[in-house]
């Protein structure tokens, strides 16, 4: 049956009419997917309202405004001899190569191999070496071999490869000064920095053409719609425009030429507790061209230049000013001398290509500079306790006082005593910091607040977790405060599973704390406490939680920053609580919570993650004797490996995702291809969530695996699932269409979405996993909720329903296929005040015990929703675990805290 007429397109000036309803749908979140904010309005205490069974959608605000690029560094394409080019003339070819030229590797299937044992299973050389022999046997009844010989011989030809190639040197150093025999060791050791070319790096970035679409070539001022500032990427940083203006009139020769803003980051990192405390000292670069998506999605963006000297000595040692003093110099001598080859870039403009193939004049400069707290104090030459940033006294962090900067720092050194500088203006004199020998770089200006360290694993897990485990103790006896605590844990324990969700089966008791451990625990903390602490506690906490994920978001903009200054002013004025409750008697003056934020997405989680596969899994392969060695050699070879991927992608030889050539798929496939499965299958090998590097739309879809339904046990299907198609087909009530051919029934579904702020591909696309299965890891039925798309005009969860899948499955119409879920719905009840999250109830029908479901198409889904028990006043039952938790309770927080896209959408 045809539609009398096609619905339009909702997003201003889309041209594009529409057969059906979820067809609109599919559009609107695919080709208008990139906002995912909304504004917020003000909403009433109480909202009872059952949700309608129709397929309708919410439509993302408009986006669109114009862009204002920097007048003078303006990123205009040149030849290679520095000649800039005629507007519109296209770039030269990268390689002369041909088509089918794999070089170094003989054929697709040699470096396919080559990838999948080196860089994705890190499979032991003697395990390949097997693996080849068994190649090689079951080859020779064919007269053919296998792609490698030995593990030797593959390395062998990973290590030919020049692309990517930035070869690690040795710089040796130690004490300046004669020493004796008699001297400590650490005055008489020499110490080796490893170190990479550091312009080389910047080159082969630059020459990535992976990062083509992903990077700009000139700072820019992003207005929307109604003129109101927009901040996304580094180059739409205010430090970004305000040092073009300063290179343009100090170096006229840059007029024309690309600004690169220089990104640092260093960390130290633990590699081996149990077999020696064995760490390292690596530091990082990656450039503020690229976008942040790129930057977060650890696509070699962020890469690894120098491995620093770690000075030991005796544990007299320790508090030794001496050799405190040597231990920061060292450090900083090291970062200035790794450096020098950027330095004639920051003032003369060097020819690059870019990721679009055209070459450019490009100046270099050093803009942040992502670290600890620790290393923020070595960085800066301040004392313990102060602010990197700013002046304020340790004793009053919560005065506002002039920031910092190089220049006022050398003129307090010219006029003060070093005890005036120290006590007063927390001034180490000992340092001079590496950025004295580079143009325009302020190392108090670089710094970036540490949003993982100070935020997160600080002010949130340190400070106000363990705030709440002292007002327990406090408020309570102490048999009474651990039974709270107790009973805190178990509804930790009791947090339905969510895709991507760290579990905690026992609550927090554990002892070794990550940073993904606070993460996890700050996504469903909120709930817990409920009931068992004051109200302006939990207030105090959600202002905190909506700061932290406010200053994490891939995009600010002017209504951001208000909302931003909102809830931390908020989070200061609840904080007394703590005060006044005999928690904090001595106040608030803390360094971790004087500092919010992360510009641009600058974070140490960028470094940290990055340890992961620059440090950790290198030594892991590593002999571990003398191991540093082996492992820049890894890194050497993982940097080649991507290098090749790129450029073979860029060729057109493999698939822009880097999947496996024709016929593979990862997440899904046609629904023809999928294969039955046992009915107690329940796919946990599969992964939940992830990043999505391919040039894909925003959709959900079934698994690869099905099984026919031949029994299926809900007895509403039929009719419901009738009353959807005759919805599709716009029939009249009375005309209920006869379905005949076989139901496959699905354990999952995969959505993608674009999801910036969260771990994401190369273009901010996430996918997750939406299950629902009747065993889940032999524990039970898993059945996730999800969020469906209701109102375009309404903000947050207004427009948005909640429901829960109870089945999804798929049949054939008319020779159209219908992938659909049947859910079973929540009614939206109040906006909460004290935790700032939506309740939502079971909705049933009639009052009585049936729920309210219905079959909907799998386009009015829009990702899986994370529901927590409003546990109320009474003790969790020891039987109520994370299985049964979404069957047991009569209402559920919509927990907007679960990722960052959640906290945009589900306000």
């Amino acid at each position: 049956m045809l539609l009398s007429h096609r619905l339009p397109c909702l997003y201003p000036g889309c041209p594009l009419t529409f057969k059906s309803q979820h067809g609109r749908t599919y559009h609107i979140r695919n080709a208008h997917v990139n906002s995912n904010a909304q504004s917020e309005l003000n909403l009433g205490p109480d909202l009872s309202e059952s949700p309608p069974t129709g397929n309708l959608t919410q439509r993302p605000k408009q986006r669109h405004g114009r862009r204002i690029e920097h007048p003078y560094l303006t990123g205009l394409p040149c030849d290679a001899n520095g000649n800039f080019l005629p507007p519109g003339t296209q770039p030269t070819p990268r390689a002369n190569a041909t088509p089918d030229d794999w070089s170094p590797f003989e054929s697709e299937v040699q470096f396919l191999v080559a990838d999948l044992l080196y860089r994705r299973v890190e499979m032991s050389a003697s395990n390949i070496d097997t693996l080849m022999e068994l190649w090689e046997t079951s080859m020779g009844v064919f007269g053919a071999s296998g792609p490698f010989r030995t593990h030797r011989h593959m390395h062998t030809v990973i290590d030919s490869a020049s692309l990517g190639d930035a070869p690690w040197q040795c710089l040796v150093t130690g004490f300046s000064e004669d020493v004796s025999r008699n001297a400590p060791t650490w005055k008489q050791t020499a110490y080796e920095v490893w170190y990479r070319n550091p312009d080389e790096v910047v080159r082969l970035t630059l020459d990535n053409p992976d990062f083509s679409g992903q990077f700009d070539v000139c700072p820019y001022i992003e207005l929307d719609v109604n003129d109101k500032r927009r901040w996304a990427n580094v180059m739409s940083a205010n430090i970004a425009w305000n040092h073009c203006d300063a290179i343009a009139v100090s170096h006229t020769d840059t007029h024309g030429a690309m600004y690169c803003p220089i990104i640092l980051g260093s960390d130290k990192t633990t590699v081996s507790v149990a077999t020696g405390h064995v760490e390292y000292h690596p530091m990082y670069l990656s450039i503020g061209n690229l976008h942040n998506s790129v930057r977060s999605a650890h696509r070699n963006a962020v890469i690894p230049i120098a491995f620093l000297a770690i000075p030991k000595g005796d544990r007299r040692y320790d508090d030794d000013p001496e050799f405190r003093k040597f231990k920061r110099q060292l450090f900083h001598a090291s970062i200035s001398a790794i450096l020098q080859t950027l330095r004639l870039g920051m003032t003369s403009p060097v020819i690059r290509r870019c990721p679009d193939g055209h070459y450019r004049r490009v100046i270099y400069d050093l803009v942040a500079f992502i670290a600890d707290y620790p290393e923020q104090v070595m960085l800066t030459g301040i004392v313990q306790g102060w602010c990197p940033k700013c002046a304020a006294s340790p004793k009053d962090l919560n005065t506002a006082s002039r920031p910092r900067t190089t220049a006022l720092t050398d003129q307090l050194v010219q006029v003060l005593d070093l005890k005036t500088l120290w006590d007063r203006y927390g001034i180490d004199d000992d340092v001079i910091p590496f950025t004295a020998d580079f143009p325009r770089a302020d190392i108090h200006e670089m710094i970036s607040p540490d949003l993982l360290h100070q935020i997160i694993k600080g002010a949130f897990k340190d400070h106000l977790v363990t705030w709440v485990c002292s007002y327990l103790t406090l408020a309570n006896t102490e048999s009474q405060g651990n039974a709270i605590l107790d009973d805190i844990d178990r509804r930790i324990a009791a947090v339905p599973p969510f895709p991507g969700l760290r579990r905690f089966p026992h609550g927090r008791r554990f002892k070794q704390w990550t940073g993904d451990d606070s993460k996890a625990l700050m996504k469903v903390y909120l709930p817990a406490i409920v009931g068992y602490v004051p109200d302006d506690m939990v207030m105090c906490i959600s202002a905190f939680l909506d700061t932290c994920y406010i200053a994490r978001r891939q995009d600010l903009d002017e209504d951001s920053l208000k909302k931003f200054d909102t809830s931390f002013s908020k989070y200061l004025q609840l904080r007394d609580i703590f005060h006044t409750t005999g928690v904090r008697p001595t106040g608030f003056s803390l360094p971790h919570q004087h500092i919010l934020g992360a510009p641009a997405g600058l974070c140490s989680s960028i470094t940290e993650s990055r340890h992961i596969t620059a440090v950790k899994k290198p030594w892991r392969r590593s002999n571990h004797y003398k191991a540093l060695g082996q492992m820049l050699r890894v890194n050497e070879c993982l940097d080649k490996l991507s290098a090749l991927r790129s450029d073979f992608v860029a060729r057109g030889m493999m698939p822009a995702g880097h999947r496996p050539p024709a016929g593979t798929s990862f997440f899904h496939g046609n629904l023809d291809e999928r294969q039955p499965m046992n009915s107690n299958q329940d796919e946990s090998d599969d992964e939940d969530e992830g990043p999505v590097d391919d040039s894909v739309l925003g959709h959900v879809v079934l698994a690869r695996s099905c099984r026919l339904a031949a029994q299926i046990n809900e007895p509403d299907l039929p009719i419901l699932t009738q009353g959807f198609l005759a919805d599709q087909l716009h029939l009249s009530g009375e005309i209920m269409p006869l379905i005949t051919s076989k139901v496959s029934v699905f354990h999952s579904a995969t959505a993608t979405f674009f999801a910036p702020s969260d771990p994401s591909g190369i273009r901010g696309m996430r996918c997750e996993r939406i299950r629902s299965t009747p065993s889940w890891r032999g524990q039970g039925p898993r059945h996730d909720c999800v969020f469906v798309t209701e109102d375009d005009e309404k903000p947050g969860v207004r427009g948005l329903n909640i429901g829960r899948i109870t089945l999804f499955f798929s049949f054939l119409y008319d020779g159209t296929e219908y992938p659909c879920a049947l859910l079973e719905w929540f009614t939206r009840v109040r906006l909460d005040q004290v935790t700032g999250m939506w309740i939502v109830r079971p909705d049933f029908i009639h009052a009585g015990n049936r729920r309210n479901k219905s079959v909907v198409h799998l386009d009015a889904l829009l990702r899986a929703a994370h529901l927590i028990p409003v546990y109320g006043s009474e003790r969790l039952p020891l039987e109520i675990d994370a299985i049964v938790s979404l069957d047991t309770f009569m209402a559920y927080y919509v927990n907007k805290y679960i990722d960052h896209h959640a906290h945009e959408i589900a306000f």
